[in-house]
């Protein structure tokens, strides 16, 4: 068959699952752009900013709502886009990044956006690839597709030369896409040795991370039979239900909720499912795994590398959840039920200290996120950017079903929220999406609530409003008794709503918030993205804060641990 490349590659995103391309076209990619506008299973939606637009796919993924692709001019809309793709790898979230090229056919050099492509794009990327003949563009998209969402998540990219999208070429016509098989399956000698360690412990508890996102329903069960209570990691926030009796919290070391802290002391055995031990979920490494680690992951290089793994398994979580609970089906049950009673009774003293009296000054987070939650079904998305608010959302935030918590992790990169929100409604537009995100996350990419309000969607985003960068404030003012470069200018968020074609709700002190959230879903209902300017209190730090400060600091050495104390002491005390 003779057609242009850009309609072989339309034909092949619709066949591996593409439904959303995000994106801003130029000069390289009209005839792409052109062919999306007539495809009947995909749609093209224009974004303020690329990385807008990758963080929109990433959020897309995440929410399953297929596999997110962004579409881009070569050059700057590639190196735009480079923040959400990174954040993607680190996150491990397939991702289908589809690049124009230059023409090779003119005879010229120094042509347009002509950089190194595939260079930029191999240390964020699980694969990258350079399409100059028509009859590769389809075998290609499939190969990318493939290595997505195989193995460990990640993005691909595909270049495809301008010259190959705008004319007509021969290719063969295309062929079924088959999606790769879920995997790998456990070993199951080493199944049945980590069956017999956990059956063993005295105090085993579970550990689970954005990789067992899709077993909550098998980890309930392996918690209620071992009688374990279960932790998750940051981005794995929604792997576990948190109105689950055995659930305890994000985390379990010094920088965790007591909760979590309580329900893991004495834990002689661990079940760590999907995670890979790293620095945020751990609470800068503080968290005290026992020796006796089962530790199971998709990739066999993250075993070790933090936390010695006495029994490691490569292996889909589902499937080793579903084998753990297998090999364990002969062994007696626990009564779970004096545990669950004291996490219950954490979890409600932890809380009730954050929703104590009423501020009239500003918004406390304890009595912002419980009045949240009662507006929120269970299946709608909570979307959080990297800031100070993401810890309070963690801690005091119930997420209850599984992908309905999206945040930025391992790269942690700021900006993510709304854009995120953009994708998740677009994704699952039978729920709603909310966005909580930080005054400095916000200036980032607020103005893709343009987009929100182009494309007709009632998203809600909540700006924590102090003028400050303040997670880094925090950890600047205590050991230094400065906030340098973490001071805001005067952001008038209305002035951003008004431009954007949102709605705006002033959200002043406690007394306010059930009122005002009652009157912005209420906007969202309507079609329009409501912003609500919350005057936030950070006058309280996280109990993640405070631990990470004091992990961290035990392990300075004593010259420099005196020298930082007493700096502190010096500053505070004489200014």
């Amino acid at each position: 068959m003779k057609t242009t490349g850009a309609r072989l590659a339309v034909k092949a995103l619709e066949a591996v699952g593409v439904r959303l391309v995000f994106g801003v076209p130029g000069v390289h990619t009209v005839e792409l752009y052109d062919a999306l506008a007539s495809a009947e299973g995909v749609r093209p939606v224009l974004v303020t900013h690329e990385g807008g637009g990758a963080f929109m796919a990433d959020a897309v993924s995440r929410s399953g709502g297929g596999l997110g692709c962004v579409a881009v001019v070569p050059g700057a809309g590639l190196t735009h886009a480079l923040s959400g793709i990174a954040e993607a790898y680190l996150d491990g979230i397939p991702l289908l990044v589809v690049t124009g090229g230059i023409r090779r056919d003119s005879g010229r050099a120094y042509q347009l956006h002509d950089v190194d492509q595939l260079a930029l794009a191999r240390p964020v990327t699980k694969g990258a690839w350079r399409v100059e003949a028509h009859a590769d563009v389809v075998p290609t998209l499939y190969e990318a597709a493939s290595r997505a969402t195989s193995g460990t998540p990640g993005p691909v990219l595909v270049e495809l030369a301008a010259d190959v999208l705008m004319f007509s070429g021969q290719a063969p016509p295309p062929s079924d896409y088959s999606p790769p098989p879920r995997g790998p399956a456990p070993d199951p000698a080493r199944i049945d040795a980590a069956a017999e360690l956990l059956a063993a412990a005295q105090r085993p508890g579970i550990y689970v991370g954005w990789g067992a996102v899709d077993a909550a329903d098998e980890v309930a069960s392996l918690a209620e039979r071992l009688g374990a209570p279960v932790a998750t990691t940051l981005q794995g926030l929604s792997a576990f239900p948190h109105d689950h009796p055995l659930h305890a919290g994000f985390g379990f070391g010094p920088a965790a909720v007591p909760a979590a802290q309580e329900a893991f002391r004495g834990c002689d055995a661990l079940l760590a499912l999907g995670c890979r031990f790293s620095e945020l979920a751990t609470g800068s490494y503080g968290l005290p795994v026992p020796e006796a680690l089962v530790h199971v992951d998709v990739d066999p290089e993250v075993f070790s590398k933090n936390y010695p793994a006495r029994v490691a398994i490569e292996a889909d979580a589902l499937l080793a959840a579903k084998a753990l609970n297998e090999a364990l089906a002969e062994t007696a049950p626990r009564d779970p039920a004096a545990l669950a009673a004291r996490i219950q009774a954490a979890k409600e003293s932890y809380l009730s200290s954050w929703t104590e009296g009423q501020r009239s000054e500003r918004v406390g987070p304890g009595i912002f996120f419980r009045e949240l939650r009662r507006r929120m079904d269970p299946d709608d998305t909570l979307v959080v950017d990297d800031g100070n608010h993401t810890f309070l959302a963690a801690e005091l935030f119930p997420v209850l079903r599984p992908r309905r918590f999206l945040s930025p992790t391992d790269f942690n990169c700021m900006g993510y929220a709304v854009p995120a929100t953009i994708g998740a409604q677009l994704a699952r537009p039978e729920a709603r999406a909310v966005c909580v995100v930080g005054d400095g996350a916000f200036l980032m990419t607020g103005l893709e609530l343009l987009t929100a309000s182009t494309l007709g969607l009632g998203v809600l985003v909540c700006v924590f409003h102090d003028g400050e960068l303040a997670q880094i404030s925090q950890f600047q003012h205590t050991p230094l008794a400065r906030k340098t470069c973490t001071v805001l200018g005067d952001l008038r968020v209305s002035g951003v709503a008004e431009a954007t074609g949102a709605a705006y709700f002033d959200l002043r002190h406690d007394g306010e918030v059930a009122e005002v959230l009652e009157r912005a879903f209420a906007a969202a209902a309507d079609g329009r993205p409501a912003v609500v300017d919350v005057r936030i209190d950070y006058s309280r730090k996280t109990a993640f804060t405070r631990g990470v400060v004091k992990t961290n600091l035990g392990r300075f050495p004593l010259g420099e641990k005196l020298r930082f104390v007493g700096r502190a002491l010096k500053r505070h005390v004489l200014g």
